[in-house]
């Protein structure tokens, strides 16, 4: 048992792709060592800008031998009837280098055949290394490859070295076109020559003497702990998105935090944009207060242990200055104009090429939210139509900003600023940065009725216009991220307790176009249909992820309900019902149920003829349907499906006894019509809320 070490030095590799080469190179080792059989104790990798590293501990030194037994012909085709072995015996056990006496007799259900078991003898793991590394780099998931010097050998940066040891041994090799040494460099500036490794257990902390943090994910959280740190003395919070905090890590061997301030002056400009322009453009983590309010810090981390820090932060002040100074001067300049004077730029910027400008698709959304007020208003809500109207014509005003321009991730939020500034009401302001929620899955939702409104609307505008146009999505194509949108839909009309008809807000919105001149939905019938349909699909998406099962959702989806909110309702009945111990059975009547009725010939009636109930149990089930029947009603009006299945189950005793007992296909037409229409109740009481045969319990 060893330990094993493998480096590769680079140039500095990509700071965003680091964490994904590291893991995928552990990953593929892992799977190399397990398909050769080669046991360990554990294994580590590490990533720093300028290597790749893989340090396996309690190795062992070979494969092990293993016997594999060689299958030749048949018995009788190998020995004659003397006995002695035939051209085919010698030609087998020449080929595995042995005497046909050496062969041996291996039965099987097919007959018996001559055979032999050879050893074959493990490799050593040294042997091996080499090309398990080799493969682990070549399968690098790299976009683009690069070559450097005069060799053929291609990586994502050039390599300027290469470390592979057992133990204190260099294990011979040529990687990526170097030889193999034992010789690694340390921190670009502190330590830029190359150092003797004595052992391979002592790569980290050798490293660590050199200024350089192997481990990534322990820089990671020095820089967590130290950005706290600086954060904590300010009384503030810093802001570390995960992806920012990766890439940081990525870029530095020694993280060293420090604190830098900017002019407070800056905090007019949105915070938005000055925060957009610190992390996307110099990587800095800002800093709030407990409100969420920017404040005038930012935190860096350098890669150098300076003795005068006070120039580095005076270095970063100044180069963040012209940042910020940009981003104020878009916003000032925007303000020359209200925001309403901004939507005529809108007539002459396309929205897409077959469906106009986003000047008529404002129009478009400003009908469709005013839609959808007035069915908010019939339910009670409080929102008002002219400033619902108001808003959408608003809604895409700041694209045409010199704010949004610089920074498009503010398209929404720069409008809600700019409406504020002109007094436009808050109920306006608000919903034009709430337009775009959810902008992902799992993001917030819009808060206020009007910006509801215009989340749905703007989302089935478009939905409703790709697909006239014959753009659906294919395959992983998606450039209108029509599926985001769909599930952004759902989830409005689900989480917001929106009891709307998908249909009629998908009607509404092909009016929207077909009023237009050209009415270029009008003439495409299958729209309706078509936006129907990848709404509905689009359920399985947004469940699964939630964790209820496939036949749960394909339950509800059986009896296509038209309205989110009331099959969410449906799924968490069923998922309920799936709990109870009569669900199994019933499920199981149930799809005999179909299955029955589904085979009958003509039209079962509705009705029941009580007269022609013969057998005990027949009229025991009959009964208990009309019970079932009045307990239901009451509770389908307040749509509490979950009581509906939970009555339900009640039939499931009588339903067992029902099919133990009465044959339904009777040769008397009236009793098997009879015993038909019975059926055909039961399955409809059950249909009130799911089709429950299609779960598989």
């Amino acid at each position: 048992m060893s330990t094993i070490l493998f480096e590769l030095g680079c140039e500095e590799l990509p700071p965003k792709s680091l964490k994904p080469l590291r893991d995928a190179l552990q990953a593929s080792v892992i799977e190399q060592l397990k398909e050769a059989d080669i046991s360990f104790n554990s294994i580590k990798a590490f990533a720093a800008p300028r290597r790749l590293a893989i340090q396996i501990t309690g190795i062992s030194d070979k494969q092990p031998d293993r016997t594999e037994q060689k299958r030749g012909p048949a018995i009788k085709a190998a020995f004659d009837d003397e006995g002695n072995p035939t051209r085919a015996a010698m030609g087998f056990a020449k080929g595995l280098g042995i005497e046909t006496s050496e062969l041996t007799t291996i039965n099987t259900d097919k007959g018996d055949y001559v055979g032999y078991e050879q050893t074959i003898h493990g490799q050593a793991t040294t042997e091996l290394l080499p090309d398990i590394f080799q493969t682990a780099l070549d399968n690098l998931p790299i976009a683009k490859r690069m070559r450097s010097g005069s060799g053929r050998e291609e990586f994502v940066r050039p390599v300027q070295w290469v470390v592979l040891m057992q133990d204190d041994q260099v294990i011979d090799a040529t990687i990526q076109g170097h030889q193999s040494g034992a010789k690694t460099r340390g921190h670009r500036f502190h330590s830029p020559d190359y150092h003797e490794l004595d052992h391979a257990d002592n790569y980290e902390s050798l490293l660590e003497r050199l200024k350089v943090i192997a481990d990534f994910d322990k820089r990671r959280m020095m820089i967590n702990n130290q950005v706290k740190t600086l954060a904590d003395q300010v009384n503030a919070k810093a802001i570390v998105p995960a992806e920012l905090l990766d890439e940081v890590t990525a870029l530095v061997d020694l993280p060293i935090a420090l604190r830098a301030s900017f002019e407070p002056r800056f905090l007019q400009v949105p915070q938005e944009a000055l925060i957009s322009t610190m992390q996307a453009d110099q990587k800095y983590f800002c800093l709030t207060d407990k409100d969420g309010k920017l404040q005038p810090y930012f935190i860096f981390i350098t890669n150098i242990e300076s003795k005068d820090p006070n120039q580095i932060v005076e270095g970063n002040e100044k180069v963040v200055r012209p940042r910020l100074a940009d981003a104020e001067f878009f916003f000032l300049q925007d303000q020359k104009q209200p925001l309403f004077a901004m939507t005529e730029s809108l007539k002459t910027r396309v929205f897409q090429d077959q469906l106009g400008t986003i000047w008529e698709k404002s129009e478009r959304i400003a009908k469709l939210a005013g839609f959808i007020a007035r069915l908010l208003q019939q339910q009670g809500q409080s929102i008002d139509l002219d400033e619902t109207v108001r808003a959408a014509m608003l809604a895409k005003a700041d694209l045409t900003s010199s704010l949004v321009g610089e920074y498009p991730e503010l398209q929404g939020i720069a409008g809600t600023y700019y409406a504020r500034l002109n007094d436009e009401p808050e109920a306006v302001a608000a919903s034009i940065e709430e337009q775009y929620l959810p902008k992902f899955s799992g993001d917030i939702l819009p808060q206020t009725p009007i910006g509801i409104c215009l989340a749905l609307a703007d989302r089935l505008d478009t939905l409703v216009g790709i697909f006239a146009i014959d753009q659906a999505p294919t395959g992983s194509k998606d450039p209108f991220s029509l599926r985001r949108s769909a599930i952004g839909i759902l989830r409005i009309l689900i989480e917001k307790q929106l009891p709307i008809n998908l249909v009629a807000l998908v009607e509404q919105a092909i009016k929207g176009y077909s009023n237009e001149s050209g009415s270029k939905i009008a003439k495409m019938g299958d729209t309706f249909t078509q936006v129907m349909a990848f709404l509905n699909s689009r359920y399985r998406a947004m469940y699964t992820e939630k964790g209820v099962s496939v036949d749960t959702i394909q339950a509800v989806q059986a009896i296509n309900p038209h309205m989110p909110l009331d099959f969410d309702q449906r799924i968490r009945a069923v998922q309920s019902f799936s709990k109870l111990p009569q669900a199994s059975m019933l499920a199981d009547s149930n799809k005999r149920v179909a299955n029955i009725i589904a085979k009958s010939e003509g039209a079962v009636a509705d009705s029941v003829d009580e007269s022609l109930l013969t057998e005990a149990a027949e009229q025991a089930l009959y009964a208990k349907v009309q019970q079932a029947q009045q307990q239901v009603a009451p509770l389908l009006e307040q749509a509490d499906y979950t009581q509906v299945l939970q009555t339900l189950t009640s039939l499931d005793e009588p339903l067992t006894q029902f099919f133990d007992s009465v044959m339904v296909n009777s040769e008397d037409a009236a009793l098997k019509a009879n015993r038909l229409a019975l059926l055909k109740q039961v399955r409809a009481l059950f249909l009130t809320v799911a089709d429950i045969s299609e779960l598989q319990l």
